[in-house]
């Protein structure tokens, strides 16, 4: 009877500390970074061979870029009305490469299933970062970050 009643507290205390954790939690799940031609496009067609193909195209020929876009799958919950800040910031070749080019969007979570968001670097902004170092992208709540996925060349 004692056995019982041991195990029934450790799972009662194991499920308040899992609800706790569970109540502000937040995830970057995926990061894709997709270079944009000169019409905005990432691919010529639907298909995710045709995509990465004409990815392969844009990197070889810089000048056809007119901008890169990174496509994030996030995930935010226990955030009742209230909005997360996803932001993205970039290490580029050219200029101050110690200052991160940051780019922010405010979005409102769902609430069981993950969402896709796109921030995008473009015009002249574009031009001028040069060659692309390293990249972190962070979800914040109200001043906390709560995920965040970075590339491996990321350094604080």
């Amino acid at each position: 009877m004692r056995w019982l009643k041991t195990i029934l507290i450790l799972v009662c205390l194991s499920l308040g500390v899992a609800l706790s954790q569970a109540a502000t939690e937040g995830k970057v799940i995926k990061v894709l970074p997709h270079f944009l031609d000169l019409e905005g496009r990432h691919t010529l067609n639907p298909s995710l061979y045709e995509r990465d193909a004409y990815q392969a195209h844009l990197r070889k020929t810089p000048a056809e870029q007119s901008g890169i876009r990174y496509d994030i799958q996030w995930r935010a919950r226990g955030m009742k009305d209230r909005n997360v800040l996803l932001r993205l910031e970039v290490h580029a070749g050219k200029g101050n490469s110690a200052k991160p080019i940051v780019v922010e969007k405010s979005l409102k979570p769902r609430t069981r299933f993950s969402r896709w968001s796109a921030l995008q670097i473009d015009g002249a902004q574009y031009k001028n970062m040069g060659a692309i170092i390293s990249w972190r992208v962070t979800l914040w709540d109200d001043g906390h970050m709560i995920g965040e996925q970075r590339s491996f060349m990321w350094q604080e």
